[in-house]
């Protein structure tokens, strides 16, 4: 009967997989609100600039790639069960403190309700945006706190539940809840919005955390300690390691900040992180933009919501396997994983050069064929991220990993900041140069956004390199 038992195996592993999943989507969903509600119904209110919403957004990223470098070491520490909870308690209860924002900012004003902070003049203008603009911004901060604890708690559990084989593809199926959080938010937030107001966009979209919160308390465990983890299952786990207990002991011991930059595989992770991550923002953030800017197609529109769902939904169903390609390399090819993972993310490098082309057939085809090509793209940097976040199981010891992770999403934070501001500055400067400002057939903002899609388009291919210099060949760090 006993052999019965361990001949069936559990899988709970997937269990703990979609956890990580739903979870991921919710992360999109909450930094997303504040975009997809500041024009409409945010900036009217609190009578805020363009550069008041710019030093939120800013703000938000740098303290963001701060936060994600201590993160790491937070989920270390506390254990991924505690960990996880704390980061998505805190991340939900910034997403509800928005909705409070509008309700202070009067009572530190002195107004009587919203319609009075709607047609203010005169003086107190400059002082409700004041006022709401550094109540949002603490918000913010609250936000990024919280969520820079995701990614490190989610490859943590990734490391803990999965083999080396298969991690890469169970980053790829949690990390496409990037992509689904993407599609969930405009179809949405604006709806909520209009209908219950702003703030109740903020609150019920941040109460899906709190709900995820809950379920997780009762599902996680150790697989070690899991009721729900059966002998098979954590044979199937632990196949990577000859002597499981040995291996354990070892990984009890905590890696130190000045230890992990000695290492070249932590400057290798960092920096692919570094040169990729902001491709991702720069789409999700400037794509609707551009679909205005070049082909005066709004992101309410029936066209404009078209052409955004068709990209995120490509995204998500290709991205799916970027994470099984590494595993045929394995189990096929007969691969060390790392080398395995290797290969497979410098295939997904070369796809990102259709960026090149992505201004000249929208010139010569329409905003479809744009939408296309950003689709593969941001497919191609899914597939290269769950295998970069799997690099670091790899690479380091399981106590080690969320902090690793962490230093990597630090660079990714801070290589995101710098391409999205600036092109921010590059699209206002080649604007209002127009005719003066020319590159590789374009000119104006359209030759902008030339540049940035060449600079998207060869950054897998530098970051590639420079982790393959710095790591040749599968390498594990030890802690002494």
């Amino acid at each position: 009967m006993n052999d019965v038992k361990k001949a069936v195996m559990t899988n709970w592993r997937w269990v703990m997989c979609a956890m990580l999943f739903f979870a991921t989507t919710v992360n999109y969903m909450d930094r997303q609100v504040l975009s997809l509600t500041f024009k409409e119904f945010i900036q009217p209110e609190f009578h805020w600039t363009d550069s008041d919403y710019g030093t939120i957004t800013g703000v938000f990223s740098i303290a963001y790639a701060i936060f994600c470098l201590f993160a790491g070491k937070f989920i270390d520490w506390m254990g991924t069960k505690k960990g996880y909870l704390i980061a998505i308690v805190v991340w939900s209860l910034g997403a509800v403190m928005h909705a409070g924002c509008g309700w202070v900012t009067e009572q530190i004003v002195g107004v009587a309700d919203k319609a009075a902070l709607l047609e203010a003049t005169g003086t107190i203008v400059s002082t409700i945006s004041m006022v709401s603009v550094y109540l949002f911004l603490f918000c913010r901060l609250v936000l990024g706190l919280g969520e820079a604890g995701n990614f490190p708690a989610a490859i943590k559990v990734t490391a803990e539940y999965f083999p080396k084989k298969d991690r890469a593809f169970a980053t790829a199926l949690f990390n496409a809840g990037a992509s689904v959080g993407a599609l969930a938010a405009p179809a949405t937030i604006p709806l909520l919005a209009k209908s219950l107001g702003w703030e109740m966009a903020f609150i019920i979209i941040g109460a899906l955390g709190f709900i995820w919160a809950g379920v997780w308390i009762f599902v996680y465990d150790k697989p070690e300690e899991s009721k729900h983890v059966n002998e098979a299952e954590l044979e199937y786990i632990h196949q990577d390691e000859k002597d499981a207990p040995k291996q354990e002991a070892k990984e009890e011991k905590q890696m130190s900040f000045g230890e992990a930059f000695k290492h070249k595989q932590t400057w290798s992770f960092a920096f692919g992180k570094f040169m990729t991550d902001g491709v991702w923002w720069f789409f999700l953030f400037w794509a609707p933009a551009y679909f205005q800017d070049q082909f005066g197609i709004k992101a309410s529109d029936p066209q404009g919501i078209a052409l955004i769902f068709t990209l995120y939904a490509i995204v998500t169903v290709i991205s799916l396997f970027g994470g099984y390609l590494p595993k045929i390399f394995v189990e096929k090819k007969g691969m060390e994983p790392y080398a395995g993972r290797m290969r497979a993310m410098l295939i997904f490098a070369f796809f990102p050069l259709l960026a090149l082309f992505a201004q000249p057939l929208g010139r010569e085809m329409g905003p479809w064929a744009v939408a296309i090509i950003i689709g593969i793209v941001g497919a191609a940097h899914q597939s290269w991220s769950a295998n970069i976040f799997s690099t670091t199981g790899d690479m380091f010891p399981k106590s080690a990993v969320a902090t690793i992770t962490g230093i990597g999403a630090m660079a990714g934070g801070v290589g995101s900041f710098l391409i999205n501001k600036g092109s921010g500055v590059l699209f206002d400067y080649s604007a209002g140069l127009g005719d003066a400002f020319a590159f590789m057939g374009f000119t104006g903002k359209e030759a902008g956004y030339m540049i940035i899609f060449c600079i998207c388009a060869v950054a897998y291919l530098i970051g590639w390199s420079v982790m393959k210099a710095l790591v040749p060949k599968y390498k594990p760090v030890v802690v002494e």
